[in-house]
């Protein structure tokens, strides 16, 4: 009669934790064998057999092998020295800026000042959190939530495990948030407050499953339905405290830590998944690594060269990369970063007087329109004198630009040597001669725009086109303003004008390790300098790829690494001499390949260049010039109705007790301004 043997459990060997280390994620190994009677068995020397019933778990740990260097040490491994993983900065600035403050948070509750240590321990007591409640490296969390310091933490705490986080705002329709959450197959939510919980709560639970939900602001008692019945939701203090007290346990025992393993994270890994704005389509989720992210770092101190001490005001969504790359990266420097929102900015302004400003062309055009409105509501004298001032100013930053060789300039023949010295001459004559003037309107008018705008070093622009009106407008007021160029693809920056060669009009040089090329867009033929075609680029910062989306990836991205970036554009040639010696190799843009307008009689139209000129007048707000396959042109446009009204009583055609204006009165107005402009 047949019996069987007790089962068998192979136990791996254990083995000193790996001298390179990357952020966590456990995982049970075990291998058991059922034996038969009169089987016959092996077993190497190097395993032990166990003839229980049991088995036991080594846990793989993943870590940032800087970040955790003080644990890895006390487990006999040698600690790398070098970024691996994006999490790796905060201990490299946790040691050298210490008790220097890091982020002020004045709008939410509590209001929060942390220096640089406590930075890097709250990422350390987040990251340890999702550990205790299992999160598991190259697993997806979901991290929906609005700028302020608790975003950096979460942010950085999820990466520091190994795992990825996927981001968007709260402002994203309940919809879009779901199919984000389902399509990256995340496994956890980090929502912002209660009211975004409350608001996605009854689509997410009913058409999503998630081990766990963590608030960052605000009470679990302030949660609506049944939202804790169905899965278990945390407050962000909850988390911190558990990570805290398991971070305490580890580093005083011997035998909890042999229970790990430890293995890096490499800087091909997957950091994060941000997700396109989805406007042909679904969203697509942008795969970027350690190393993108980590090229952003390294290398956009060229553009803004901050030094410790530096304060930044931070008001832009942080799930935007651009964003999120200019935090990181600053934060390596020691500077002071200040949250603030739309709403209170003009008032931080004045109130932080940051040395930069990282922001969006939008905030550049509400700045120039409030100085703009603020000279036109002065009286006749004060207004004539400060509009004469800026136009002396204009034509003197022109003369300027002239001479020190930063003009842009398209034509690839570069001008005799003569005429360009007597060229360059006449320009220093003409600036020289307007200087003494441009210096008073600088005491007299704009040290007094300074104080309330408060940039002191530069604004950096990016995320979109900047108006070459508001762009001239702040050069002349010697507010200097950096454009730069980028793509979610991108980590996003690839292009950026410098402070020593801040050419107008442009986006400025190639950052670091960054190539561009402009291509023929039917026969993809490379093209000269200062040819118009498509334009691609190629560096260390270029995307993984499309998450689950090998198609669209191929579109975009082909076997040498090139990206097609979608945009028309050019590369100034290079000249050694004139008015544009120093402007070669800057990259224009000039619009999207698919905003082209073929109008039916055959006429391609750049509706970027119509609608920037059409901006520069206080009447319109927002407009999209539209024509498609018609015999002319077309334009949707919204009105600033307190302008309009203002403009109908300049007009005579309102009254002081005017409330609405007709329909006929405001298309009249705004058609007179499209055609001024």
């Amino acid at each position: 009669m047949a019996s069987s043997l007790p089962n068998f459990t192979f136990l791996r060997p254990s083995r000193p934790a790996h001298p390179r280390c990357s952020p966590i994620s456990p995982s049970s190994i075990s291998t058991r064998f059922d034996f038969n009677q009169h089987a016959c068995c092996r077993i190497w020397s190097r395993l032990r057999v166990s003839c229980e019933s049991q088995t036991v778990e080594t846990q793989i740990r993943k870590c940032s092998p800087f970040l955790e260097k003080e644990l890895l040490s006390s487990n006999g491994a040698l600690p790398s020295n070098e970024w691996k993983a994006v999490p790796d900065i905060w201990r490299s600035s946790a040691e050298k800026y210490g008790d220097r403050v890091a982020l002020v948070d004045p709008y939410h509750e509590p209001p929060t000042n942390m220096t640089y240590k406590q930075l890097e321990q709250e990422i350390l007591n987040f990251c340890e959190g999702l550990r205790v409640m299992g999160i598991k490296a190259d697993e997806k969390v979901g991290l929906f939530a609005d700028n302020s310091c608790r975003w950096l933490v979460a942010d950085q705490g999820i990466m520091a495990t190994g795992a990825i986080n996927v981001v968007r705002g709260s402002r994203s329709s309940n919809e879009e948030l779901l199919q984000i959450y389902k399509h990256s197959e995340s496994t956890a939510l980090v929502a912002d407050n209660p009211e975004l919980l409350n608001r996605i709560g009854k689509t997410f639970l009913s058409n999503a499953e998630a081990k766990f939900i963590i608030l960052l602001w605000g009470e679990k008692s302030g949660l609506t339905g049944d939202i804790t019945d169905e899965v278990p939701v945390y407050q962000y203090e909850e988390i911190t405290e558990m990570g805290r007290e398991n971070r305490r346990r580890l580093l005083d025992s011997d035998d909890i830590r042999e229970q790990y393993e430890y293995e890096p994270i490499t800087s091909d890994a997957v950091a994060t998944l941000v997700y396109t704005s989805g406007t042909t389509g679904n969203p697509k989720g942008v795969m970027l690594t350690h190393e993108n992210i980590l090229h952003q770092i390294r290398n956009l101190w060229d553009v803004v060269p901050a030094v410790p001490g530096d304060r930044f005001v931070s008001m832009l969504p942080p799930w935007h990369a651009y964003e999120r790359a200019c935090e990181y990266f600053t934060l390596t420097y020691g500077i002071e970063q200040v949250y603030t929102t739309v709403r209170n900015l003009k008032e931080d302004l004045q109130c932080y007087q940051p040395h930069y400003l990282i922001s969006v062309p939008l905030v550049y055009q509400t700045l120039y329109s409030g100085i703009q409105k603020q000279i036109s509501s002065s009286s006749t004298v004060r207004k004539l004198i400060a509009l004469t001032f800026i136009k002396i100013s204009l034509a003197y930053k022109e003369f300027k630009r002239i001479y020190e060789g930063k003009y842009l300039s398209k034509n690839q023949k570069q001008p005799p040597y003569f005429i360009a010295m007597l060229d360059l001459l006449w320009a220093r004559v003409c600036a020289l001669m307007l200087l003494p003037l441009h210096m008073l309107a600088k005491k007299l008018v704009y040290n007094k725009i300074h104080s309330a705008i408060g940039i002191s070093k530069a604004g950096i622009s990016g995320g979109g086109s900047l108006p070459s009106h508001v762009d001239r407008f702040f050069e002349a007021i010697d507010v200097t303003v950096q454009n730069g160029y980028g793509l979610t693809e991108c980590s996003p920056v690839i292009a950026a004008r410098r402070p020593y060669c801040n050419v107008l009009g442009s986006v400025g040089h190639p950052i670091r390790h960054t190539e561009f090329k402009v291509v023929n867009s039917e026969t993809g033929e490379d093209l000269p300098a200062g040819a118009k075609g498509i334009v691609k680029c190629r560096g260390p910062q270029i995307m993984k790829g499309y998450y689950k989306n090998p198609v669209a990836t191929d579109k975009v991205l082909d076997k040498d690494g090139w990206l097609d970036t979608g945009d028309v554009g050019w590369i100034a040639p290079h000249h050694s001499v004139g008015r544009s010696r120093m402007a070669g190799g800057v990259v224009v843009l000039e619009g999207r390949e698919k905003d082209t307008i073929v109008l039916s009689t055959g006429e391609n139209v750049e509706p970027e260049s119509i609608e920037a000129a059409a901006l520069r007048s206080t009447v319109i707000q927002q407009i999209v010039v539209i024509g498609q396959d018609q015999r002319r042109l077309g334009a949707v446009i919204f009105p600033n109705e307190e302008e309009l009204l203002q403009a109908a009583k300049r007009m005579n055609m309102a009254n002081s007790d005017t409330p609405n204006l007709s329909k006929e009165i405001k298309m009249s107005i705004v058609f007179e301004e499209l055609k001024t402009w």
